[in-house]
């Protein structure tokens, strides 16, 4: 998803770079802060929503670790909910979303890393591990994409056309910073569009069909090839997509209006 604004604004996405989010493993808010940060646009997945927070634990049979609020305009380096397979139950937990991976010097490296393209995560070191052995579940209701109009870019949304939550796919890391604090934070896998979405962008992020959320949750890293299997784009039949508002172009903007269709 592209995230430069129609009126040619930067998007606030989050705190400076190597600040900690005092909000990661507290609630799910959108955060606020001062770093303006501008995003590869080529093939970047980078907003969606997740409106009906309060139905995330029923729909994917999770325990409930963290809090979470309704959000209409989720944008990197915020916290996300996420689920990930803790023993024999799955654990609805919050991740900063940026991936920045156990060797890294510092957060900045999670503002390139919000996406990682699904045709070589098994091959680039950055996300290889991860893949193999640290897999999430991003719960959401529908995701924001950017088409060209001449100058202008035109946002749309696209869920499913029954209204129902999904998952993104995902992967997650934790690490360390130099004072100490642990940051567990996430990336969203993505592939190329499908029939609609390609009308719009050329990637899109990876939904996941429901009776492949335990294989992505619990398959061992012995198995973890076969699941490349499951990072295809998702049956355009099942999906719709509308124009909306450019209030979905700043992150300020987490209101219902983001998702409202053009009339």
């Amino acid at each position: 998803m592209e995230l430069i604004p129609v009126s040619g604004d930067v998007p606030d996405v989050g705190r400076p770079e190597g600040k900690a989010n005092p909000s990661l493993g507290a609630s799910l808010r959108p955060c606020r802060g001062g770093h303006a940060f501008r995003y590869n646009l080529n093939s970047m997945c980078g907003r969606y929503r997740l409106t009906r927070a309060d139905k995330v634990a029923s729909y994917f049979g999770a325990e409930v670790g963290e809090e979470l609020h309704p959000r209409y305009n989720v944008a990197p380096s915020q916290p996300v909910a996420a689920i990930r397979q803790v023993d024999d139950a799955r654990v609805i937990s919050v991740l900063r979303w940026g991936l920045v991976p156990f060797w890294a010097k510092d957060l900045s490296i999670g503002y390139k890393m919000i996406n990682s393209r699904s045709e070589s995560v098994l091959e680039k070191p950055a996300y290889r591990d991860c893949f193999h052995q640290r897999r999430c579940l991003i719960p959401a209701d529908g995701f924001y994409e950017w088409k060209k109009d001449g100058k202008l870019k035109q946002p749309f949304h696209f869920g499913m056309k029954d209204g129902s939550l999904f998952a993104l796919a995902g992967i997650w890391d934790r690490w360390k910073s130099p004072d100490g604090n642990l940051i567990e934070s996430c990336s969203i896998l993505t592939t190329i569009p499908n029939e609609m979405v390609r009308d719009v962008h050329d990637r899109m992020p990876v939904i996941l069909y429901r009776h492949h959320y335990d294989a992505w949750l619990t398959a061992p890293p012995s198995e973890a090839a076969r699941l490349g299997e499951l990072l295809v784009p998702y049956e355009a039949e099942l999906m719709a997509c509308y124009p909306v508002s450019t209030l979905v172009n700043r992150p300020q903007n987490d209101m219902a209006e983001c998702f409202a269709p053009l009339v």
